[in-house]
């Protein structure tokens, strides 16, 4: 017998928090003023921000409903590194020296919780199916990028997933496609930094039921200055610190593609 999705008309997705309590508290308060059924995230609660056991309070008390990111099965599982997918040496350091402190800074008790977490969320939305994941719903550390991310993979992966909306986040850049056979491919973002835009606000997403899939990427403001001075009091790096200042990477942009790429400052 195929399994009983729960069933929504309006729900909130957040990717990649990054350990940036701060904007989770501000975004999950935001989608609370919205009427949503339901908050969902997609994985990656830890690395890059400070104090990452700040995050977990939160999502219980709000009732989020999370799966699992490659951060996070990397904790659970106490691997020696992230499973990020970077070759470059500037930015494996970076990785290395953000996991050693998640790591560290993670209580045993909510690395064993990540474990737990699901690789892979459906449910319906009005009369859209949806299957939810981190990266692809192949690989978990797979990069579905907007520019470099053909119809044609996309419409496979909703082949193989009998899906009709596909929702991942990992990337760290939100973007949308409207397929011509009438089903979705959306990343939502990540609110644990800011999208390299020049801004320090990160985004959320909010999708809606209707005839077509109603899809709203949300701003978040919220005190970035406390998060830098924070990271800066924990002994982080400080090209972390001032992304969330000025909303450029100054990390891990070997995989972003040259379209992407473009739009920053480094």
């Amino acid at each position: 017998m195929p399994q009983q999705l729960s069933e929504y008309r309006r729900i909130a997705l957040i990717g990649g928090v990054y350990s940036n309590w701060l904007a989770l508290e501000a975004a999950l308060a935001d989608a609370r003023a919205r009427d949503v059924e339901a908050v969902f995230c997609l994985g990656d609660m830890g690395g890059f921000g400070p104090h990452p056991d700040r995050v977990f309070p939160l999502l219980r008390e709000h009732g989020v409903l999370a799966l699992q990111g490659n951060y996070d099965e990397s904790l659970a599982s106490g691997r020696a590194d992230c499973g990020c997918g970077y070759t470059d040496p500037r930015d494996n350091h970076y990785a290395a020296v953000s996991y050693r402190y998640t790591f560290e800074k993670t209580s045993r008790e909510h690395k064993a919780w990540l474990g737990t977490l699901p690789l892979h969320r459906r449910l319906k939305l009005g009369p859209h199916r949806v299957l939810m994941c981190h990266g692809s719903p192949r690989v978990i550390n797979e990069f579905l990028w907007e520019s470099g991310t053909p119809d044609g993979l996309l419409r496979h992966l909703l082949d193989r997933a009998e899906a009709d909306v596909l929702l991942c986040t990992h990337t760290g850049i939100k973007w949308r496609r409207a397929l011509a056979d009438a089903r979705h491919a959306v990343n939502v973002g990540v609110i644990g930094r800011p999208e390299n835009d020049g801004r320090p606000n990160v985004w959320y997403t909010v999708l809606t039921a209707g005839p077509d899939l109603e899809v709203e990427f949300v701003p978040v403001h919220y005190d970035h200055e406390t998060l830098a001075r924070e990271m800066e009091r924990e002994g982080l790096p400080p090209e972390f610190a001032e992304t969330i200042r000025t909303g450029w990477w100054t990390t891990c942009l070997e995989n972003l593609p040259a379209r992407e790429r473009a739009r920053g400052k480094y």
